[in-house]
């Protein structure tokens, strides 16, 4: 089964209120997920927040350091909270054969679940990837896991192992 892993919109923007311990745990698994996914030929797609994107603050809706980006990754620009809404998300993942759907990032209650929905309509699997997304709001992390598929790092390893 081919996985993608979206990464969805842990861009300085995004989280520059939230505590660095916060981001560095989720960026963690992140990348590790990312790295594990990558040497065994499957799909990792940055995708970027770009509403409200002008000259004067292009810096801030850049990928934080903090976040390995791959040359062979791809990258994804959107505009709505849903990273299919409008984009060409599901024909990227189409072409490369992508059933499984990891999804992380930045915010659980809004791009990370309205993406999470998005998958679902569209005929993918998807789940979230457990401590790998975040919101301004702590409690509200539990409350998106629940009634969701969740998945953790070894399972992933797992998985693509079978």
């Amino acid at each position: 089964m081919k996985v993608g892993f979206l990464i969805i919109d842990m861009q300085t923007i995004h989280l520059e209120n939230l505590d660095n311990k916060i981001i560095n745990r989720a960026c963690e698994y992140i990348n590790y997920v990312s790295n594990v996914l990558r040497r065994n030929g499957h799909v990792v797609v940055h995708v970027q927040d770009i509403e409200g994107i002008d000259e004067s603050n292009k810096d801030l809706f850049r990928t934080i350091p903090e976040i390995q980006v791959d040359v062979n990754d791809l990258i994804l620009n959107k505009e709505h909270s849903s990273a299919f809404w409008k984009t060409d998300l599901e024909r990227m993942l189409s072409d490369q054969n992508v059933e499984l759907i990891i999804i992380s990032g930045f915010a659980a209650e809004q791009c990370v679940l309205f993406t999470y929905n998005g998958a679902v309509e569209r005929g993918f699997k998807p789940v979230m990837l457990q401590n790998g997304i975040l919101s301004n709001s702590p409690d509200v992390i539990a409350t998106t896991y629940r009634d969701r598929h969740v998945i953790s790092y070894p399972v992933v390893e797992y998985l693509i192992q079978k």
